[in-house]
């Protein structure tokens, strides 16, 4: 398959199913009923008035004016066109251009060192990443996720390239498309902490003439160790002004995020009813079995599989406590939001009500899944620094964790900072990943457009989606 072949098939498919969507669902659908109005307010110049149902900031509709009004005023448009529910959808389209080349820019510059891959590999894995399932779908509808993810891209694109100031700014224009994409700037600072953290931990392995240096056993010798060693770190002036003169631009942010945070009276604007935080630990899992179902195709080899059955037998006792753990975490932590469980115009109700409601055990059941989905996202990473993976996995369950709804879209930007970060896959890899994903989008805009159904009390069809 030639790249650029690929890419015209991939961009005719999208400029084909973004017309299909808008000519069968010409008006706003889901949540677009809240954010098209809002942004057509906003293009009408009424900036003070504000739909109580939305959750966000104005990111998204600040961003399409922006864009919208220059290209009024250069075709001298007028009337119903400017600012419609097509004109407003295709601004997800330009984001999704926007992630292709940003995906491309940090799938080079994160493995600049392996002179082995060619350039079509990258810009073949780029474009797989760009048809992700989950975030490809919402580029056809109004919704944050395009322009969320872009900015967070781009964040993380400059903090490694060392631009953190713009860095920064972009983190704040991210937050202002989604509140928790705090969590990703705070991401970015702790991946430069992380360094500073690897950098004095090899030191100090070096002079106890420690030959694993940075290599840290999986068992509790070896989390103690590291949690010894970052207590040492965070309470060491020297070290802590080092870091805070790096990361300055990003504390900046924080403090601005948290007045936000006490003037707002909590992170939600608007209905808060609905998005009430706890402690959901089952989450993680269910992220981890979303990354290895559609990381399969690069992660699970009959190798991987033998690996992990000889992680068991070396360290049985490990995995028999962390097993248990989860055990519990499922059965004191589980929640089940109120629409997870009402609407069925959403995967995940589906995919509660034919796994999970089965049987009161199948929750249970599937610890082992999940002990062996953690262990391979692990694996699949475990070439990156020792505190680089602690700095992710803290992002990740910060992002996962306090969410009571069982949201795909929630796993977006952590898959995707997963994937970027694994090794670059084979050639026949990244075929089979590129497949799996158009077949899972072809279907998907298909179920989305021509398997409509009602609802007995709206006129109005119905229609499935992530």
């Amino acid at each position: 398959m030639r790249d650029c072949d690929s890419m015209h098939l991939k961009y005719y498919f999208t400029t084909d199913y973004i017309s299909r969507v808008t000519r069968e669902q010409r008006e706003p659908y889901m949540d677009e009923i809240f954010h098209i109005p809002q942004a057509q307010k906003y293009c009408q110049g009424k900036f003070s008035e504000w739909d109580p149902m939305i959750t966000t900031l104005p990111g998204l509709y600040l961003a399409s004016v922006g864009v919208i009004k220059p290209i009024v005023w250069l075709a001298d448009l007028s009337g119903a066109v400017v600012c419609s529910t097509a004109m407003l959808r295709f601004i997800n389209l330009l984001f999704n251009c926007g992630n292709l080349y940003l995906l491309y820019l940090l799938i080079c510059k994160l493995h600049q060192r392996e002179k082995t891959r060619t350039t079509s590999r990258r810009i073949l894995s780029a474009l797989s990443l760009s048809t992700f399932p989950v975030l490809y779908f919402f580029n056809f509808l109004y919704y944050t996720d395009a322009g969320s993810t872009f900015f967070i891209l781009f964040t993380y694109l400059m903090t490694l390239y060392g631009c953190h100031r713009a860095s920064a700014l972009l983190g704040v224009c991210a937050v202002l498309f989604r509140q928790t994409n705090i969590i990703w700037v705070a991401f970015c600072a702790g991946s430069l902490v992380a360094a500073k953290m690897d950098e004095t931990w090899r030191m100090e392995q070096t002079k106890k003439k420690d030959e694993a240096k940075s290599q840290v056993p999986l068992n509790f010798y070896g989390m103690k160790k590291v949690l010894l060693f970052t207590l040492e770190f965070v309470t060491n002036p020297v070290h802590v002004k080092s870091v805070l003169l790096l990361v300055w631009p990003y504390v900046l942010v924080a403090i601005g995020f948290f007045l936000f945070v006490i003037l707002n009276d909590g992170i939600v604007v608007g209905d808060r009813t609905s998005h009430e935080a706890c402690l959901n630990f089952p989450q993680l899992f269910y992220f981890f079995s979303f990354t290895l179902f559609f990381a399969l195709p690069l992660t699970v080899c009959y190798y991987r599989v033998v690996r992990f059955l000889h992680s068991l037998k070396r360290q049985p006792f490990f995995f028999l406590v962390v097993t248990v753990l989860i055990l519990l975490l499922v059965w004191k932590f589980t929640f089940v939001h109120k629409y997870l469980l009402a609407d069925n115009r959403h995967y995940p109700f589906y995919v509660w009500k034919k796994i999970f409601q089965r049987h009161e055990l199948v929750r249970y059941l599937l610890v082992p899944a999940y002990v062996f989905a953690g262990w391979s996202f692990l694996d699949s990473i475990k070439y990156r620094s020792l505190f680089w993976i602690l700095a992710l996995l803290v992002c990740i369950m910060a992002a996962t964790v306090p969410q009571k709804l069982l949201e795909f879209r929630y796993f977006i930007v952590p898959y995707l900072m997963y994937r970027l970060h694994m090794p670059l896959p084979s050639l026949h890899r990244l075929i089979i990943e590129f497949f799996l994903y158009t077949v899972v989008n072809v279907a998907t805009v298909y179920i989305f457009i021509s398997k409509t159904f009602p609802w007995p009390d709206s006129t109005a069809k119905q229609r499935f989606m992530w």
